[in-house]
């Protein structure tokens, strides 16, 4: 049993905790986990939101039609039934909310046709209902009031809009200079829906909106600085709004907004030169993704950014940075990552979950394979200079009292 003394131990650690800042003196790790596909046979599959707390959507794919995912890290995959009348045969979960409700759309093609919003609640599906006089529609995200929000219609006709209580509607709230709402992709549990929009007298512009959904206002996001439009798709429990920054719908570069701070830019990751920020979660941590020759999902932890090949071990088989098709789309707010990457050449949906103290975690200092106060040294003192070894628990990059905790089970738990 380790036993701190009440004046110097005790009061070490809570100097260090007050002097930790949100630095990271290393990367993150993480391990990966592969969702699967529905069918062997499928071509692959798709990684596309996580809720807060770590619901996982995505789709499986195959030429004769696409179903939705849904994954935890307690509960492993689930392969959601398509919507059978009117018949939807290709069908992406696009949204979770921490009870496990799910929304996405269902199409007759791949390519997206003939849209209706679909909701899963235990293991069933429906359609949402549509505004009056709307026969397409899209659903994106779900907050945990049940709250769905996406889109009606199509082109130029369409128009964001939200599910709420069996009821379908139109977002008609406009910005001060009249830009509207024509998708809704992010929602969170104080009501801000944010989404991308045009402005009526400058249709070479795009235009990120946060509406509030409690207040009925809109108000447009702040380009970043030598930028004109944005384009917005996530929004955290904590309202950071994150997407991609542009001039005159040009290349894009990541941004996250709060209403406090406006638009700060995220750095690229290296060998990158265009990038869009996707989702964020409570501690303001972001994923996204970059381009260059390949694409490059990327984690932002408030300070640095990093590819996210970078932050697995080596041998795990996947590749998330030599083809195209790599992304990171969603982030919970204990920080697992969902997206996709390439296993043995194929497609594969991901979640990435943060690597957890073990016993060994605790043997900082000789004599290793022994646990001593010579642990408790090295500890405090990789704590009080914010070394990557202190840094053993989530939220990672934070060296606070969690990293305290985890030291502490790993001492007592030995090692053998």
């Amino acid at each position: 049993m380790l036993v701190l003394n009440a004046r110097t131990g005790l009061c070490s650690l809570g100097a260090l905790t007050l002097a930790a800042s949100a630095a990271i003196a290393g990367p993150p790790q993480y391990t990966i986990v592969d969702l699967g596909l529905a069918d062997p046979g499928d071509f692959g599959s798709q990684g596309v939101s996580m809720s807060p707390a770590g619901v996982a959507t995505g789709r499986s794919l195959a030429s004769s039609g696409a179903v939705g995912l849904s994954w935890t890290q307690s509960g492993g995959t689930a392969f959601l039934p398509n919507l059978a009348s009117p018949a939807r045969n290709f069908s992406v979960a696009n949204g979770a909310n921490d009870t496990g409700d799910i929304v996405g759309t269902g199409s007759t093609t791949f390519f997206g046709s003939s849209p209706l919003p679909l909701i899963w609640q235990s293991g069933s599906v429906a359609q949402l209902p549509l505004p009056a006089g709307q026969t397409l529609g899209r659903a994106n995200d779900i907050n945990n009031s049940g709250v769905a929000v996406g889109s009606v219609n199509g082109g130029s006709l369409e128009r964001a809009s939200l599910y709420a209580d069996g009821v379908g509607s139109v977002v008609t709230a406009t910005t001060s200079n009249g830009s509207f709402m024509t998708t809704a992709y992010g929602i969170n549990d104080a009501g801000l829906v944010v989404g991308n929009g045009i402005d009526p007298s400058n249709a070479a512009v795009n235009v990120g909106i946060a509406y509030d959904s409690v207040a009925d206002t809109a108000v447009a996001v702040d380009p970043l600085p030598g930028r004109n439009g944005n384009l917005c798709f996530g929004v955290s429990e904590a309202g950071h709004v994150v997407g991609s920054s542009m001039l005159n719908q040009g290349s894009g570069t990541p941004f996250v907004w709060t209403a406090a701070g406006g638009s700060v830019e995220i750095p690229l990751p290296p060998d990158a030169t265009t990038g869009s920020a996707r989702a964020a979660n409570s501690d303001g941590w972001v994923v996204g993704n970059a381009g260059g020759v390949f694409a490059v999902p990327f984690l932002y932890d408030g300070t640095t950014t990093y590819a996210i090949a970078e932050l697995l071990p080596e041998g795990t088989g996947w590749d998330l940075n030599m083809n195209t098709s790599s992304s990171a789309q969603g982030i919970s707010d204990d920080g697992i990552i969902v997206g996709s990457g390439e296993l043995d050449g194929v497609v594969h949906a991901y979640a990435l979950i943060p690597a957890a103290a073990g016993c060994n975690d605790a043997d900082l200092a000789e004599p290793f394979g022994q646990l001593d106060f010579s642990d408790v040294v090295a500890f405090l003192t990789a704590f009080g200079s914010m070394a990557p070894e202190a840094d053993l628990a989530a939220p990672f990059g934070q060296w606070d009292f969690s990293d305290v905790v985890a030291f502490l089970g790993a001492f007592g738990a030995g090692c053998p």
